[in-house]
């Protein structure tokens, strides 16, 4: 695409392109340790671990992965919470030269099953509570080594002492059975050598990650990132925060590391700055507040609804959120409502960008400082470019038109693991075909509509659930929105909207389609209304669409067999 529009937007600061150092993605951990060995690369839960403390752990372990027979390529899985030890896992599995594959620790026996076996992992490392979960699962492919941890492993005194008494009370204790394929974690570390370790390997080539994708539709396809992928996103997104002060940034980590994104504009980012990570196990809104009020955090990047949690929490002008300074909103789309009632309350800016896991995962984002569009999920980023195209064609498309977005940079993946078709499928000439409707004004900004397979046809009409719920979020009751297309037998699909409302408030379906119509073209109305306590979700915080698709296919089974 010889016509880029979007660098006339660049910050003068920023660079069109930039080249990446081919290099271990754990070299971003090494070269801050040397620069700022006595910083606080970690606080967990109040105790903190310095830059060269974790290096020294990170070379244990990666000593003890290749003592144990682990040989460069060879998958290892990660199912831990944000948890120092899964951090320490990471970067020794890299120097290790072994491929990381991030496993939810929410995840069932059966998502457990497909994806370690479909991965061929040799290892897992997890908590000393999901070691059973973890053994069902792999009844039948059993793992060679099971590393097992738990959270008070690396607290604080005295909350090492009084977390194993919670756990027992909250039902999440574990009696483990060590032998010579389940190992304690803790153990493995002290009796490895804090050696300097790092497997040759070459950045453009080796994957560093398998990331599997959410498997909404089916079974999820594991993502080959390599560590050039990881590496360039890392710095495009860091280039972006021009602004950022080596070594002094403070990062709140609430987003999980399990989830490209938290992995790469959180967990990376701060390594390769030598900031610090304030980490939290899980989302929860009063220690989130409370923390950022006590820790005063300056970056915090999230998913909408850990905003919308905030900005509608009842007491959160008790709390000082004025340290935060950068938010990089993404996972799911930024309603605007959300994003101007944060930036009032907080002070600090709150910009969307976009990306996927098979670009590991940031291809565009807003300007912090200079212009920015409403609704946008901003512009490319520095080496990556970007078109609209007819989705069945690959042709370009006129400016405006709405089609596929499709895009190309270093940060985009090599393919999916084991998928030949699919990764042909999904890669053409180098550019990455992501299912996303969008399109680009004269700018070079883009705005996403929808995914393509979420696009709601009602009488012959197109219609974007993201506009139709940009709606919905501007009335005053409504906390979440989230619209999907359901079966009409006369217009094949009507659009049906699911309200959370907030709390205290009261509507009524007449109220909201009253509202609706004053703001958008009659087909585009919401026909059906269902008030509900909550959404279901991802960890991420991404509200899951297609469950509530699947929810209503279901119903109609179940009435057509009441009808027979």
């Amino acid at each position: 695409m010889p016509n880029k529009p979007w660098l006339n937007d660049y910050p003068h600061e920023v660079p069109h392109t930039y080249d990446y150092p081919n290099q271990n993605l754990a070299k971003f951990l090494v070269d801050s340790a040397a620069a700022y060995p006595d910083h606080t690369v970690l606080d967990f839960m109040g105790k903190e671990i310095s830059y060269s403390s974790l290096l020294k752990s990170v070379y244990r372990f990666a000593n003890a992965l290749l003592r144990l027979g682990i040989r460069k390529g060879e998958r290892v899985a990660i199912m831990l919470p944000n948890c120092p030890q899964g951090i320490i896992a990471y970067y020794g599995t890299l120097l290790a030269g072994g491929v990381v594959v991030m496993t939810n620790p929410l995840y069932v026996p059966r998502e457990i099953e497909h994806q370690l076996t479909d991965a061929g992992v040799r290892m897992i490392i997890t908590m000393d509570a999901l070691v059973n979960r973890v053994n069902k699962a792999m009844e039948k492919h059993p793992l060679e080594y099971t590393i097992v941890t738990g959270m008070q492993d690396y607290l604080p005194f005295p909350k090492n002492l009084l977390y194993p008494i919670k756990a027992k009370k909250d039902g999440m204790s574990a009696k483990v059975i060590y032998s010579h394929k389940v190992l304690s974690f803790k153990k493995m570390i002290a009796q490895s050598s804090e050696e300097p370790c790092e497997v040759k390997i070459n950045a453009l080539e080796d994957i560093a990650l398998i990331q599997y994708t959410g498997g909404t539709t089916g079974f999820a396809k594991g993502v080959m990132l390599t560590h050039m992928n990881l590496i360039s996103n890392t710095i495009q997104a860091q280039l972006w925060f021009y602004k950022a002060k080596i070594g002094e940034e403070s990062y709140l980590a609430a987003l999980p590391f399990f989830h490209v994104f938290g992995l790469t504009v959180l967990l990376n980012q701060a390594i390769y700055i030598a900031g610090k990570l304030i980490l939290l196990p899980r989302f929860e809104i009063n220690q989130v507040l409370k923390t950022i009020d006590e820790q005063k955090p300056t970056i915090f990047p999230g998913a909408p609804t850990m905003y919308i949690a905030i900005i509608n929490h009842a007491e959160v002008q008790k709390y000082d959120l004025s340290s935060i300074e950068i938010c990089v909103s993404g996972a799911a789309p930024l309603p605007i409502e959300v994003q101007e009632k944060f930036e009032s309350i907080s002070g600090g800016k709150l910009i969307e960008g976009y990306g996927l896991t098979e670009a590991s995962p940031v291809t565009h984002v807003n300007n912090i400082w200079e212009k920015r569009k409403s609704g946008s999920v901003g512009i490319p980023v520095p080496d990556t470019e970007a078109r609209i195209v007819n989705a069945l064609t690959g042709e370009e498309l006129p400016l405006g038109e709405i089609g596929e977005l499709v895009v190309r940079g270093p940060q985009v993946m090599k393919g999916y693991w084991n998928r030949p078709e699919d990764t042909a499928a999904s890669l053409r000439d180098g550019w990455l075909f992501t299912g996303d409707l969008a399109r680009m004004d004269e700018d070079g900004f883009f705005f996403i509509l929808d995914r393509r397979k979420d696009l709601i046809i009602a009488g012959g009409y197109n219609i974007y659930p993201r506009e139709v719920e940009e709606v919905l979020f501007e009335h005053p009751n409504v906390e979440e929105a989230v619209v999907a297309g359901i079966v009409d037998p006369y217009r094949g699909e009507s659009v049906k909207a699911y309200i959370v409302l907030k709390k205290g408030c009261t509507t009524t379906e007449a109220d909201l389609k009253s509202f609706c119509k004053e703001r958008l073209a009659v087909y585009k109305v919401p026909k059906v209304y269902e008030f509900r306590e909550t959404l279901p979700k991802t960890l991420v915080g991404k509200v899951l669409r297609r469950k509530l698709i699947d929810e209503e296919a279901e119903k109609l089974v179940d009435q057509a067999k009441v009808d027979i």
